[in-house]
Protein backbone atom coordinates (compact mmCIF):
# COMPACT_ATOMS: atom_id res chain seq x y z
CA UNK A 1 0.00 0.00 0.00
CA UNK A 2 1.42 3.57 -0.86
CA UNK A 3 2.36 6.29 1.78
CA UNK A 4 -0.41 8.62 0.09
CA UNK A 5 -3.28 5.45 0.36
CA UNK A 6 -2.17 4.88 4.05
CA UNK A 7 -2.23 8.27 4.94
CA UNK A 8 -5.22 8.95 3.68
CA UNK A 9 -7.22 5.76 5.30
CA UNK A 10 -5.71 6.83 8.67
CA UNK A 11 -7.38 10.08 8.34
CA UNK A 12 -10.36 8.99 7.49
CA UNK A 13 -10.22 6.45 10.73
CA UNK A 14 -8.96 8.86 12.94
CA UNK A 15 -12.01 11.28 12.06
CA UNK A 16 -14.06 9.29 12.49
CA UNK A 17 -12.68 8.17 16.01
CA UNK A 18 -12.65 11.55 17.46
CA UNK A 19 -16.82 12.05 15.45
CA UNK A 20 -17.58 9.19 18.16
CA UNK A 21 -15.84 10.09 20.88
CA UNK A 22 -18.33 12.78 22.50
CA UNK A 23 -21.26 10.44 21.69
CA UNK A 24 -19.69 7.82 23.11
CA UNK A 25 -18.65 9.72 26.21
CA UNK A 26 -22.41 10.89 26.64
CA UNK A 27 -24.05 6.95 25.99
CA UNK A 28 -21.48 5.56 28.66
CA UNK A 29 -22.52 8.44 30.92
CA UNK A 30 -25.95 7.88 30.68
CA UNK A 31 -26.09 4.38 30.12
CA UNK A 32 -23.93 3.55 33.28
CA UNK A 33 -24.20 6.54 35.39
CA UNK A 34 -27.68 7.78 35.15
CA UNK A 35 -28.83 3.82 35.45
CA UNK A 36 -27.50 3.46 38.38
CA UNK A 37 -29.30 3.77 40.97
CA UNK A 38 -26.04 3.88 43.74
CA UNK A 39 -24.37 6.33 42.14
CA UNK A 40 -27.69 8.62 41.03
CA UNK A 41 -28.56 8.70 44.69
CA UNK A 42 -24.95 9.56 45.81
CA UNK A 43 -24.62 12.46 43.16
CA UNK A 44 -28.57 13.84 44.26
CA UNK A 45 -27.66 12.99 48.39
CA UNK A 46 -25.54 16.97 48.71
CA UNK A 47 -28.86 18.63 46.77
CA UNK A 48 -30.37 18.31 50.30
CA UNK A 49 -28.85 21.10 51.45
CA UNK A 50 -29.21 23.43 48.37
CA UNK A 51 -32.11 26.45 49.35
CA UNK A 52 -33.46 26.26 45.88
CA UNK A 53 -34.35 22.35 45.86
CA UNK A 54 -35.38 22.81 49.73
CA UNK A 55 -37.81 25.72 48.35
CA UNK A 56 -39.39 23.33 45.73
CA UNK A 57 -39.44 20.08 48.10
CA UNK A 58 -41.13 22.41 50.66
CA UNK A 59 -44.08 23.33 48.31
CA UNK A 60 -44.56 20.11 46.64
CA UNK A 61 -44.80 18.36 50.04
CA UNK A 62 -47.11 20.91 51.20
CA UNK A 63 -49.19 20.94 48.51
CA UNK A 64 -49.48 17.48 48.48
CA UNK A 65 -49.75 17.10 52.27
CA UNK A 66 -52.49 20.22 51.80
CA UNK A 67 -54.24 18.52 49.41
CA UNK A 68 -55.45 15.58 51.45
CA UNK A 69 -56.31 17.46 54.48
CA UNK A 70 -59.97 18.14 54.96
CA UNK A 71 -59.55 21.50 56.81
CA UNK A 72 -58.68 25.28 55.06
CA UNK A 73 -56.52 28.54 55.59
CA UNK A 74 -56.13 27.62 59.55
CA UNK A 75 -53.88 24.69 58.70
CA UNK A 76 -51.69 26.15 56.03
CA UNK A 77 -49.42 28.59 56.94
CA UNK A 78 -48.57 25.96 59.96
CA UNK A 79 -47.75 23.25 57.56
CA UNK A 80 -45.64 24.64 55.30
CA UNK A 81 -43.62 25.99 57.98
CA UNK A 82 -43.15 22.61 59.53
CA UNK A 83 -42.19 21.31 56.17
CA UNK A 84 -40.12 24.34 55.93
CA UNK A 85 -38.09 23.47 59.53
CA UNK A 86 -37.94 19.90 58.67
CA UNK A 87 -36.17 20.59 55.39
CA UNK A 88 -33.41 21.94 57.44
CA UNK A 89 -32.86 18.64 59.71
CA UNK A 90 -30.98 15.71 59.38
CA UNK A 91 -34.30 13.44 59.16
CA UNK A 92 -34.64 15.61 55.99
CA UNK A 93 -31.52 13.97 53.90
CA UNK A 94 -32.35 10.51 54.77
CA UNK A 95 -35.76 10.83 53.50
CA UNK A 96 -34.42 12.96 50.38
CA UNK A 97 -32.22 9.70 49.90
CA UNK A 98 -35.04 7.62 50.18
CA UNK A 99 -37.14 9.54 47.97
CA UNK A 100 -34.64 9.66 45.34
CA UNK A 101 -33.98 5.73 45.63
CA UNK A 102 -37.15 4.99 45.45
CA UNK A 103 -37.72 7.68 42.55
CA UNK A 104 -34.76 6.35 40.79
CA UNK A 105 -36.66 2.41 41.11
CA UNK A 106 -39.88 3.12 39.93
CA UNK A 107 -38.60 4.85 36.60
CA UNK A 108 -35.83 2.09 35.79
CA UNK A 109 -38.83 -0.38 36.64
CA UNK A 110 -40.90 1.50 34.01
CA UNK A 111 -38.33 1.49 31.48
CA UNK A 112 -37.28 -2.67 31.75
CA UNK A 113 -40.84 -3.52 32.10
CA UNK A 114 -43.89 -3.39 29.23
CA UNK A 115 -46.37 -2.13 31.07
CA UNK A 116 -48.45 0.83 30.62
CA UNK A 117 -48.71 2.55 33.71
CA UNK A 118 -48.01 6.50 35.36
CA UNK A 119 -44.96 5.97 36.97
CA UNK A 120 -45.16 7.91 40.54
CA UNK A 121 -42.82 8.66 43.70
CA UNK A 122 -44.31 8.20 46.72
CA UNK A 123 -43.84 11.25 48.95
CA UNK A 124 -45.32 9.29 52.40
CA UNK A 125 -41.94 9.02 54.66
CA UNK A 126 -41.64 13.25 54.23
CA UNK A 127 -45.05 13.64 54.71
CA UNK A 128 -45.16 10.97 57.68
CA UNK A 129 -41.97 13.10 59.32
CA UNK A 130 -43.72 16.10 58.73
CA UNK A 131 -46.91 14.69 60.92
CA UNK A 132 -45.20 13.47 63.73
CA UNK A 133 -43.34 17.36 63.68
CA UNK A 134 -46.83 18.46 63.88
CA UNK A 135 -48.18 16.17 66.36
CA UNK A 136 -45.31 17.15 68.65
CA UNK A 137 -45.76 20.86 68.17
CA UNK A 138 -49.41 20.26 69.48
CA UNK A 139 -50.46 21.45 66.02
CA UNK A 140 -54.61 21.06 65.92
CA UNK A 141 -55.71 18.37 63.53
CA UNK A 142 -52.36 17.60 62.70
CA UNK A 143 -53.29 13.80 63.28
CA UNK A 144 -55.98 13.89 60.75
CA UNK A 145 -53.04 14.35 58.15
CA UNK A 146 -53.11 11.42 56.01
CA UNK A 147 -49.67 10.21 54.56
CA UNK A 148 -50.42 6.88 52.61
CA UNK A 149 -51.94 8.26 49.41
CA UNK A 150 -49.08 11.32 48.78
CA UNK A 151 -47.84 10.72 45.35
CA UNK A 152 -46.45 12.24 42.53
CA UNK A 153 -46.64 11.48 38.81
CA UNK A 154 -43.06 11.53 37.14
CA UNK A 155 -43.50 9.93 34.16
CA UNK A 156 -46.94 10.02 31.90
CA UNK A 157 -47.60 6.28 30.03
CA UNK A 158 -47.28 8.13 26.80
CA UNK A 159 -44.12 8.69 27.06
CA UNK A 160 -42.79 5.26 28.31
CA UNK A 161 -42.48 4.03 24.96
CA UNK A 162 -40.36 6.23 23.46
CA UNK A 163 -38.40 6.39 26.77
CA UNK A 164 -37.87 2.87 26.58
CA UNK A 165 -36.69 2.73 23.37
CA UNK A 166 -33.76 5.18 24.10
CA UNK A 167 -32.99 3.26 27.07
CA UNK A 168 -32.27 0.06 24.79
CA UNK A 169 -30.04 2.02 22.48
CA UNK A 170 -28.31 3.78 25.18
CA UNK A 171 -27.67 0.66 26.96
CA UNK A 172 -25.74 -0.89 23.97
CA UNK A 173 -24.26 2.77 22.28
CA UNK A 174 -22.93 3.05 26.52
CA UNK A 175 -20.22 0.08 25.46
CA UNK A 176 -19.72 0.08 21.35
CA UNK A 177 -19.61 3.51 20.90
CA UNK A 178 -16.47 4.32 23.08
CA UNK A 179 -14.77 0.93 21.94
CA UNK A 180 -15.55 1.46 18.29
CA UNK A 181 -13.63 5.14 18.57
CA UNK A 182 -11.30 3.68 20.23
CA UNK A 183 -10.84 0.55 18.02
CA UNK A 184 -10.64 3.32 14.83
CA UNK A 185 -8.12 5.23 16.51
CA UNK A 186 -6.01 2.75 17.45
CA UNK A 187 -5.97 1.21 13.56
CA UNK A 188 -5.77 4.67 12.20
CA UNK A 189 -2.59 5.65 14.37
CA UNK A 190 -1.10 2.03 13.33
CA UNK A 191 -1.85 2.33 9.47
CA UNK A 192 -0.38 5.63 8.98
CA UNK A 193 3.02 6.69 7.34
CA UNK A 194 3.93 8.89 9.54
CA UNK A 195 2.63 7.42 13.27
CA UNK A 196 3.60 10.69 14.88
CA UNK A 197 1.47 12.81 12.94
CA UNK A 198 -1.24 10.61 13.14
CA UNK A 199 -0.71 10.63 16.90
CA UNK A 200 -0.55 14.51 17.08
CA UNK A 201 -3.93 14.61 14.71
CA UNK A 202 -5.74 11.97 16.83
CA UNK A 203 -4.68 14.20 20.50
CA UNK A 204 -5.96 17.37 18.47
CA UNK A 205 -9.29 15.48 17.64
CA UNK A 206 -9.80 13.99 20.88
CA UNK A 207 -8.99 17.83 22.56
CA UNK A 208 -11.90 18.92 19.76
CA UNK A 209 -14.10 16.07 20.87
CA UNK A 210 -13.72 17.15 24.66
CA UNK A 211 -14.42 21.19 24.02
CA UNK A 212 -17.78 19.74 22.02
CA UNK A 213 -18.96 17.99 24.86
CA UNK A 214 -18.20 20.47 27.53
CA UNK A 215 -20.02 22.53 24.87
CA UNK A 216 -23.03 20.46 24.30
CA UNK A 217 -23.36 20.03 28.00
CA UNK A 218 -23.70 23.69 28.70
CA UNK A 219 -26.22 24.13 26.22
CA UNK A 220 -28.30 21.44 27.34
CA UNK A 221 -28.09 23.47 30.24
CA UNK A 222 -29.59 26.25 28.62
CA UNK A 223 -31.97 24.32 26.44
CA UNK A 224 -33.96 22.83 30.10
CA UNK A 225 -33.92 25.62 31.84
CA UNK A 226 -35.32 27.23 29.14
CA UNK A 227 -38.48 24.93 28.65
CA UNK A 228 -39.63 24.84 32.69
CA UNK A 229 -43.08 26.48 32.84
CA UNK A 230 -42.24 28.04 36.25
CA UNK A 231 -39.49 30.58 36.29
CA UNK A 232 -39.59 29.99 39.72
CA UNK A 233 -37.86 26.87 39.48
CA UNK A 234 -35.41 27.25 37.38
CA UNK A 235 -32.76 27.49 40.30
CA UNK A 236 -33.27 24.36 41.84
CA UNK A 237 -34.01 22.43 38.21
CA UNK A 238 -29.92 24.40 37.45
CA UNK A 239 -28.79 22.89 40.57
CA UNK A 240 -29.83 19.21 39.63
CA UNK A 241 -28.91 19.78 35.78
CA UNK A 242 -25.29 20.68 37.55
CA UNK A 243 -24.89 17.61 39.89
CA UNK A 244 -26.29 15.20 37.38
CA UNK A 245 -23.75 16.42 34.55
CA UNK A 246 -20.84 16.89 36.75
CA UNK A 247 -19.07 13.83 35.14
CA UNK A 248 -20.08 15.42 32.09
CA UNK A 249 -18.44 18.24 32.40
CA UNK A 250 -15.31 16.75 34.34
CA UNK A 251 -14.65 14.01 30.97
CA UNK A 252 -14.88 16.95 28.74
CA UNK A 253 -12.24 18.86 30.86
CA UNK A 254 -10.03 15.56 30.92
CA UNK A 255 -10.21 14.66 27.21
CA UNK A 256 -9.30 18.36 25.86
CA UNK A 257 -6.25 18.34 28.66
CA UNK A 258 -5.06 15.17 27.57
CA UNK A 259 -5.57 15.51 24.16
CA UNK A 260 -3.67 18.92 23.80
CA UNK A 261 -0.92 17.61 26.29
CA UNK A 262 -0.33 14.63 23.75
CA UNK A 263 -0.41 16.62 21.12
CA UNK A 264 2.10 19.21 22.48
CA UNK A 265 4.34 16.35 23.24
CA UNK A 266 4.34 14.46 19.99
CA UNK A 267 5.32 18.36 18.83
CA UNK A 268 8.16 18.91 20.99
CA UNK A 269 9.70 15.56 20.22
CA UNK A 270 9.31 15.98 16.91
CA UNK A 271 11.13 19.81 17.16
CA UNK A 272 13.62 17.82 19.49
CA UNK A 273 14.34 15.26 16.92
CA UNK A 274 14.70 17.37 14.39
CA UNK A 275 17.15 19.67 15.89
CA UNK A 276 19.37 16.70 17.34
CA UNK A 277 19.51 16.02 13.07
CA UNK A 278 20.51 19.45 12.34
CA UNK A 279 23.44 19.09 14.54
CA UNK A 280 24.49 15.61 13.52
CA UNK A 281 27.37 16.00 11.19
CA UNK A 282 27.37 14.60 7.86
CA UNK A 283 29.10 11.53 6.95
CA UNK A 284 32.15 11.61 5.14
CA UNK A 285 31.79 10.82 1.68
CA UNK A 286 34.28 7.96 0.64
CA UNK A 287 34.99 8.82 -2.31
CA UNK A 288 36.59 12.38 -1.61
CA UNK A 289 38.51 10.38 1.55
CA UNK A 290 42.08 10.54 1.07
CA UNK A 291 43.78 7.72 -0.18
CA UNK A 292 46.97 6.44 2.11
CA UNK A 293 50.10 5.58 -0.01
CA UNK A 294 52.08 2.46 1.56
CA UNK A 295 55.68 2.55 0.48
Amino acid sequence: MSSRLRNALSAVLIALSCLLLPFGALAAWAAYGLADTGRYVTTMAPLATDPAVRDVVTDTVGAGILHEVPVGGPMRPFVRDAVRSFARTPAFRTAWDAGNRALHDAVLTALRDDGEHVVTVDLAPVAAQVKRQLTDDHVPLAGRIPVEHTRVAILPPRDLDRLRKGYDVLEVAGFWLPVTAAALAVTGIAVAACRRRALTATALGTALGGTFLGLAVAVGRRLTLADLPDPAHRPAAGAIYDALTETLRTVSWLLAAVGLTVALGCWLTGRYGHLMRARRPPAADPAQQPTRVQA
